[in-house]
């Protein structure tokens, strides 16, 4: 009796038994397969991808002979920053900087304060004429670009701010596909979160600034991006809108440097080094928000 009630375990020690460990799946052969060879089709397009911003920065270090004769060489012969040197020493390329800068800061802050306005008043706003507006908003995306630059030459120049940082900011600040991506968004969130709002007096603006739009940090996180990607990386818009020597932005005075604007010669080094460091902003903007951009949970209703 005894010893058959001393071997029956316990339920201590029933609790505190470690559970069989599971053999390890073995992966077939077909499926090490297809993982190996899309890992392989990502390397290769990641290197395709890559490449080209590879010669470019090399290519910046070179000389000229150097370039010429190896243009696709990743490693110069004679590393050398004069391509930098001349370009900051003998071009205007601080001041296309600058005026890049500033137009591309109004322009950012203004789409994501007008953009969001617009797309609240399209998606909870109930006016006489939203739908024909919507349709006139999704019409605008339809339409290329390069159709409405006479146009809107004609509407700068009536409007005498031809040649000024205004016509060079005003006609960005708004965009259809902002003002799209924006609507999408606000009409995801539920309406009850702006009820309580209301009941307590707030205006509707007030209910758009402090309950709503922080909620749409992601969609404005894009928009950020967007816009900033955008305007910076502009050319049309400042063909039209100025001539100006002095207003002449990154875009505009690559754009010249491509078409031999400094001396005779392919001058690969000089054109590489000034678009290596036009794209130095884009990649930061894109590295400081790429984790929020793609958090789609922030700004969801806690229950």
């Amino acid at each position: 009796m005894t010893a058959t009630l001393s071997s029956a375990p316990s339920g201590a020690e029933k609790a505190t038994a470690a559970p069989a460990a599971r053999p390890p799946r073995r992966r077939s052969n077909g499926t090490i397969a297809a993982t190996s060879v899309s890992y392989a089709i990502l390397v290769i397009l990641a290197v395709v991808y890559i490449l080209p911003f590879l010669i470019q920065l090399a290519t910046s270090f070179k000389t000229d002979a150097d370039a010429t004769a190896h243009p696709v060489s990743l490693i110069p012969q004679v590393w050398t920053t004069a391509a930098y040197t001349k370009l900051f020493l003998s071009s205007d390329f601080p001041t296309w900087f600058t005026n890049s800068a500033i137009v591309t800061i109004f322009v950012t802050l203004g789409r994501v304060f007008f953009n969001s306005l617009a797309g609240y008043a399209l998606a909870r706003l109930h006016f006489r004429g939203r739908g024909v507006i919507f349709a006139a908003l999704v019409a605008v995306m339809s339409v290329p670009m390069v159709v409405l630059l006479i146009p809107k030459f004609l509407v700068i120049n009536q409007l005498g701010i031809y040649d000024s940082y205004a016509g060079m900011i005003l006609p960005l600040l708004t965009d259809a596909a902002g003002v799209f991506i924006m609507k999408n968004f606000f009409e995801s969130i539920p309406a009850s979160v702006e009820e309580q709002a209301r009941i307590d007096g707030a205006s509707t603006f007030r209910v758009f600034w402090s309950i709503v739009l922080p909620m749409a940090r992601p969609a404005l996180i894009t928009i950020i991006i967007l816009s900033f990607q955008g305007s910076w990386n502009e050319l049309a818009h400042f063909i039209v809108s100025t001539q100006d020597p002095a207003l002449t932005t990154l875009t505009k005075g690559v754009a010249g440097l491509a078409s031999g604007q400094l001396s005779q010669g392919n001058q690969f080094p000089l054109k590489l080094a000034a678009a290596a460091l036009m794209t130095i902003p884009v990649a930061i903007m894109f590295f400081i928000f790429q984790r929020r951009i793609m958090n789609s949970s922030e700004g969801a209703v806690k229950e």
